[in-house]
C-alpha cells in the first residue's frame, strides 16, 4: 500500500494474521486520520501469501525477515514474548521504532513502557529502538489510574482481576467455546464432578486444557504461570507494570488474577489508597473530563460496567466509584476494558500513530 508522491512513513505490522493483529487490521481500516504512506503487513512463513484488505486495498503478507524492516519508520509487534526478543532489535537495527506488545521487553529499564494515556512523552527516542505497551490487564485500568494518580498521587493498589479467555490467547477462545457446547443443554454444575463429567464426555481433558481447569461454569483463580510464594505471573506483571508507567517505584500493590467464562474484555476490582483526601464527586470529575473513559456509573439504576457491554469498545468503562467505608482517602471502583482492542491493538497503534506525528 504506497501512496505515490508523499514522504510519509512506512508502517508494518508484525503478526498480522493473530488475534490481536486482526483487531489491528480494524483499527486501521477505521482511523479517520492516515499518517502513512506505506503499510507492509508481516507474519510467520506459514501464513506469508495471504491477502488481507487495509483501506480498500488487498495487501500481501510478507514473510518474517530482516529486509522486510527496510525503510519502516514504525514496526508494531504482535507475537509471542520470543518472536519479539528476537526480531525487536533486528527490526531496530534496520531504522524502525518498534512497538512491542509482547511482555520480551516491558521490564527492560532501557525500553519505556507506555499507555498512551498516561505516558505519552516517554515516547521520544527510546535508547533502544523499541517501546513496550503493557499488559493487558494492567493497561485496562491505565487510564483511571493515571487521571487520578494526577490529582490525589497515588500510593496504594489492590486489585482482582476477572480475565476473558481471550487473555489466554486464541486457543484460550477456542476452549472456551468447545467447553460450552459440551454442557450446553445440560443439568451441570450441581454437585463437583458434574462440569468434568461433562467435558469428559465430549472429549475435553481438563488436565490438558490450557487452564487446568474447567473454564465454563466456572472461575479459576489463577492466570498465567506459577511463580513463587504463591504468586502467578499476572499478578506480578499487574505490580511490576503499575509501577513502571506511573512512575511510582516504590508503589504498594496486590493483586489477585482470575479467569472467568467471558470469551473478550477483562474486568478489574480496583481499591487505590492516595495520598490526598478524595470524594466521589471529584473522582466523577476528573475521569469524566478524560476522553478514552466512559464513566458507567448509576447503580441504583443497574448502571455499571460490564464486559457485554464494553466488547468491541475503543474506551475504559468505568463505574461503581465509592469511598471505602473504612479507609481514608481511598477509591474502590470497577473497571471494564476490551482486553484484545484497548488492552492491547489500540495502545499499540496509539504509539505508533504520535510516533508518525
Amino acid at each position: 500500500m504506497t501512496q505515490a508522491g508523499t514522504s510519509a512513513p512506512t508502517l508494518a505490522l508484525v503478526g498480522a494474521t493473530g488475534a490481536v493483529g486482526s483487531v489491528m487490521i480494524d483499527i486501521l481500516n477505521e482511523r479517520s486520520a492516515w499518517p502513512w504512506g506505506e503499510v507492509r503487513l508481516i507474519a510467520s512463513p506459514r501464513s506469508a501469501g495471504k491477502r488481507i484488505r487495509v483501506r480498500g486495498e488487498e495487501l500481501t503478507v510478507q514473510a518474517l525477515a530482516p529486509e522486510v524492516f527496510d525503510g519502516v519508520a514504525v514496526a508494531m509487534f504482535d507475537v509471542p514474548d520470543e518472536v519479539s526478543a528476537h526480531w525487536a532489535p533486528i527490526a531496530a537495527a534496520r531504522g524502525a521504532i518498534v512497538v512491542d506488545n509482547s511482555g520480551a521487553f516491558r521490564m527492560d529499564p532501557d525500553v519505556p513502557l507506555v499507555v498512551a494515556e498516561v505516558n505519552r512523552d516517554q515516547i521520544a527516542e527510546p535508547p533502544r529502538g523499541i517501546i513496550a505497551n503493557p499488559n493487558c490487564t494492567t493497561l485496562s485500568m491505565m487510564a483511571a489510574l493515571g487521571a487520578l494518580h494526577g490529582a490525589f498521587t497515588l500510593r496504594e493498589l489492590v486489585v482482582a482481576s476477572y480475565q476473558a479467555a481471550s487473555g489466554a490467547g486464541q486457543s484460550g477462545v477456542d476452549q472456551l467455546y468447545a467447553e460450552l457446547a459440551a454442557v450446553a443443554g445440560k443439568q451441570v454444575g450441581v454437585r463437583g464432578g458434574d462440569v468434568r463429567e461433562a467435558l469428559a464426555a465430549a472429549g475435553l481433558s481438563v488436565s490438558d486444557s490450557l487452564f487446568g481447569a474447567p473454564l465454563v461454569l466456572n472461575v479459576i483463580p489463577a492466570a498465567g504461570s506459577y511463580k513463587q510464594d504463591g504468586w502467578f505471573s499476572e499478578e506480578l506483571k499487574v505490580r511490576n507494570e503499575s509501577r513502571k508507567i506511573l512512575g511510582i517505584p516504590d508503589l504498594k500493590v496486590s493483586a489477585t488474577c482470575v479467569r472467568v467464562p467471558v470469551i473478550t474484555t477483562h474486568s478489574l476490582a480496583v481499591h487505590a489508597v492516595f495520598a490526598e483526601p478524595v470524594t466521589v464527586a471529584a473522582a466523577h470529575e476528573i475521569l469524566s473530563a478524560q476522553p478514552s473513559i466512559v464513566l458507567v456509573d448509576d447503580p441504583a439504576q443497574g448502571r455499571y460496567p460490564m464486559p457485554a457491554d464494553t466488547v468491541g469498545a475503543d474506551p475504559t468503562y468505568v463505574g461503581r466509584v465509592r469511598q471505602a467505608l473504612d479507609f481514608p482517602n481511598t477509591l474502590d471502583f470497577f473497571v471494564c476494558g476490551d482486553n484484545l482492542r484497548k488492552g492491547a491493538a489500540l495502545n499499540t497503534y496509539e504509539i505508533a500513530e504520535a510516533l508518525a506525528g
